[in-house]
């Protein structure tokens, strides 16, 4: 491994950062996640659950879109276990699957609004 002419190898270091890398499926998860909230519907869609819980034709209106292309991101958060859905005859409602994803999505507001 080629060095720069600052840098000081440290075995020590090396070493501990390589025994607390998280192992290659573990990121490669991370990854896949980051990619669902990579999409600016559905973060508007995670928005519109962070404190109730509501219907495709709820979310669709308030986000002035078709049911068709709301119902399709659903499928897509609701496989990533970012929301989950309860049925009320043939209604499905929606609502973030746990307090964590409201977390994320804050701590990433915040992260954005220091700049």
């Amino acid at each position: 491994m080629d060095m720069c002419d600052s840098c000081q190898y440290n075995p020590q270091i090396v070493d501990r950062i390589k025994n607390q890398l998280p192992d290659d499926e573990t990121t490669l998860q991370l990854a896949e996640m980051f990619k669902v909230f990579g999409d600016n519907t559905r973060i508007r869609i995670l928005w519109t659950l962070f404190d109730k819980e509501l219907c495709v034709y709820d979310i669709a209106d308030s986000l002035k879109m078709s049911q068709s292309a709301i119902s399709h991101q659903l499928k897509t958060l609701k496989q990533a276990r970012l929301i989950k859905s309860r049925r009320d005859g043939k209604n499905a409602f929606y609502s973030i699957d746990d307090d964590h994803v409201k977390k994320i999505i804050e701590q990433m507001l915040i992260h954005i609004e220091e700049q």
